[in-house]
């Protein structure tokens, strides 16, 4: 059934209200607004159309930029610690870490590019103010350029057995057209590979700016639902009304941390599903220097322990589960630890007894469900799905694994066939297509919707599942389980033709 159009729009409204932005963990917690750069916004995870048998792991940072934010564009922090981490046993513990460490590099030692200025004979050498001074692709023009390096640790994260790889180069952001002709060539470049220790097929990576792919109709949600009510209260399983309402971030980019290998490299044993998430990280101690000599990256001293300050792992999470008490506690904590920053010891009340169906209900009438603890909303958040993505080893709530916040995908596409781009549902599994998020998360997957209908529920009434998507529910507990919630955004599949990075060519800052 269709919601009325003024509930639906009150209901969309209070998703907004109950984080501090609806978009994918951009800006999600007040803390790491104040370090744009270590931000984490998109966490994909899936099983490659393309190359069978890979996996793609994609950690998308520094939220929000404007493709025309020069001079200094969008570079990430070299003090920083920037990690992409593989569960594969199911006990909501890192036993791979993928850890990008970047570099700045100035021309000339450090003193950039330079022009002779002044009268003929006693000219000065002058350092230049912008990072080019002609094509891109030269080398030579460039006063400023960035490399990373990628650490594979095996075990704990601090502790476990790490080899490093590179440098290797990131491409300096698509300052516009007239720098770089053709970006996506140049970009392309970039794409490198190496042969990490215990995996004979070499490991993709990517690392640099790449167009936002996250969709979400946030400007008219916070104009109070200003759009006509045929698109707030549409609904299309086939992706139909694709670009039927406004995408405020389609002229947005972000910084993409990606990497392909086979799922044999991931994978421990004879489990195929594997959990995942990205954290940034910075040293304990951080000191402004007052007086930076010249050169740059020379603003501050840093030291100690790493400590983590952003965390992501499935979408929305810390927008709309976590209450704002706890969003940077949230940002700080693993899955599972031995110490007191254990999801299942700080966050579980958040998912058995959710705030928001219950603000929707007492404020609007939407009827909440009436499952408690809500063990559907575990499933879908802290355990996986039984017989979708959920670990072998995990016979019970509570028994056999621990609950822990994870991205977690089946790796076995003889079970669960990869669905080809076009005939992707963007709703993924409650959607009929098991390939698709909340196995994993593809780029088309409407995240904003499927969280909306879960948290009303539709884990309860989904027609044509088995009792273990409708564990701890009973008949009538979810009267508005059917209800289907749109924001009116969705790209599809297709919208992501591929290849590796995956991502689109981001924007550029002047045609």
């Amino acid at each position: 059934m269709k919601m009325k159009l003024g509930i639906l729009a009150k209901a969309c409204l209070l998703l907004v209200a109950a984080g501090s932005a609806i978009a994918s963990s951009h800006r999600e917690a007040p803390g790491i607004t104040n370090t744009p750069k270590l931000d984490g916004t998109d966490f994909y995870m899936f099983n490659s159309p393309d190359t069978a048998g890979n996996v793609a792991l994609i950690a998308n940072y520094l939220p929000l930029q404007d493709p025309y934010g020069g001079p200094n564009y969008f570079s990430l922090d070299p003090t920083a610690l920037y990690e992409i981490h593989v569960d594969n046993n199911g006990d909501g513990k890192e036993d791979l870490t993928f850890q990008f460490r970047f570099k700045n590099n100035v021309a000339d030692g450090g003193n950039g590019l330079s022009l002779d200025i002044g009268a003929p004979g006693s000219t000065k050498k002058v350092a230049i103010p912008l990072r080019q001074k002609g094509d891109g692709t030269v080398a030579a023009n460039l006063a400023y350029t960035e490399s990373y390096t990628v650490t594979v640790v095996k075990g704990d994260r601090r502790t476990g057995q790490a080899k490093t790889y590179g440098p290797f180069e990131k491409p300096i952001d698509n300052i516009g057209t007239k720098t770089f002709a053709n970006y996506k060539a140049y970009a392309d470049s970039k794409i490198t590979s190496f042969v990490m220790d215990g995996c004979t097929t070499p490991v993709k990576v990517f690392a640099g700016q790449r167009k936002e792919a996250f969709a979400v109709n946030l400007g008219t949600i916070f104009d109070l639902v200003n759009a006509p009510a045929a698109v707030i209260t549409a609904e299309s399983n086939n992706n139909a009304f694709n670009g039927t309402a406004s995408d405020v971030l389609r002229d947005k980019n972000v910084t993409s941390l990606a990497i392909e290998l086979p799922a044999t490299c991931l994978r421990a044993g004879s489990d195929p599903v594997i959990g995942g998430w990205t954290t940034a990280s910075v040293r304990q101690a951080r000191l402004a220097n007052g007086a930076p000599p010249s050169g740059l990256g020379n603003h501050e001293k840093s030291g100690g322990a790493w400590t983590q300050v952003s965390r992501l792992g499935m979408p929305l999470v810390n927008e709309v589960v976590i209450g704002l008490k706890d969003k940077d506690k949230f940002n700080a904590s693993k899955p599972f630890t031995r110490d007191n920053l254990n999801d299942a010891t700080n966050f579980a009340d958040y998912v058995t007894n959710p705030t928001f169906p219950t603000l929707l209900e007492v404020l609007f009438g939407t009827k909440a469900p009436t499952n408690y603890p809500r063990t559907d909303l575990m499933t879908a958040f802290l355990t996986g799905v039984p017989g979708v993505n959920r670990p072998a080893n995990y016979t019970g709530l509570g028994v056999g694994g621990p609950l822990a916040e994870m991205l977690r995908l089946n790796t076995n596409t003889t079970a669960i066939p990869v669905t080809a781009r076009a005939n992707e549902n963007a709703l993924g599994v409650i959607g009929g297509d098991n390939s698709g998020y909340p196995n994993g998360r593809r780029l088309g997957d409407d995240v904003i919707d499927i969280t909306l209908r879960v948290a009303m529920g539709v884990l309860c009434v989904a027609t044509g599942s088995t009792d273990a998507l409708k564990v701890g529910c009973k008949p009538g507990d979810a009267p508005s389980g059917t209800i289907t919630f749109v924001d009116g955004v969705r790209y599809k599949g297709t919208d992501f033709p591929g290849p590796f990075p995956y991502l689109n060519t981001p924007v550029p800052g002047a045609q």
